[in-house]
Formats: structure tokens, sequence, C-alpha cells
């Protein structure tokens, strides 16, 4: 009975020590696909928010960006979630008319800010530290 036990334990341990290997790689696949898909995910609204700002305003990339919120309730943080909430409100209340620039700035570097977290789960950076930039063409002549 001994022999038999002794023999069972190294066999029992690695099947344990096999499918713990199985569980953490897979669940760890698991978390690098979700991440790269929100990467993507986040990668369009980002770009479609451009049409809330400067020169980049664009009735038609705002149409883009609320398709894409509406799809982002399905895999996005409560934080990003919450953000975007945060613009659709400021957009709101301002409808017709010109909203405060910095308002806009902080709502948007709010859910660029939330997408970073969610993304990297630390940042040290605030909603001021993105910004984005008009490129104006020169006109020669």
């Amino acid at each position: 009975m001994e022999k038999w036990f002794i023999a069972l334990v190294p066999l029992a341990s690695a099947a344990l020590g096999a499918f713990l290997v199985y569980l953490f790689t897979s669940r760890a696949k698991r978390e690098e696909s979700m991440v790269r898909f929100k990467e993507e995910k986040y990668s369009k609204l980002l770009i479609k928010l451009q049409g809330f700002v400067g020169t980049t305003t664009s009735a038609q990339l705002k149409r883009e960006f609320f398709e894409e919120q509406y799809q982002s309730w399905l895999y996005a943080s409560d934080e990003v979630v919450e953000s975007i909430n945060a613009l659709v409100q400021l957009v709101k209340e301002n409808y017709g008319k010109a909203p405060d620039p910095e308002a806009g700035r902080k709502a948007i570097g709010e859910i660029v800010l939330a997408m970073r977290s969610d993304l990297l789960r630390k940042t040290d950076l605030d909603y001021t530290a993105f910004q984005y930039t008009d490129v104006h063409e020169t006109k020669k002549g």
C-alpha cells in the first residue's frame, strides 16, 4: 500500500501542475486577447473624438463616434463609459452653441485618461496631458 501511495503522489503532483499551467496560460491568453481588442476599439474611439475638436470638428466623425460609443458598452470599463457619458452630457447641454473650450478639453482628456487607465491599470497623467494638435495647411503662392 505504501509503495503504491509513493508512486501515486508524483503522478498526482504532475497532473495538478499541468492543470494549473494550462489554467494560468489560458487565462493569460484570454486577458491578452481582451487587451488587444480594447486597444483596437479604444483607438477607433480616439480617432472619432477628433470630430469634437478644433478644425477637425465634423458631424460625420461625431456620428461615427456615437456608433462606436454604443458598442463600447459591451467592453469598456465603468470609468470609460462614465467619461464618455460626461462628454455626451456636455454636447447635449451646449447644443446649438459653442461649448466652453476648457470643459471640452477636460471631457475629452478624461475619456483618453480612462481608456489609458483601463489598458495600463496605472497612470500618473491627468487630463491636461492629452492634447489634440490642429494641423493647418499653408497655401503656397
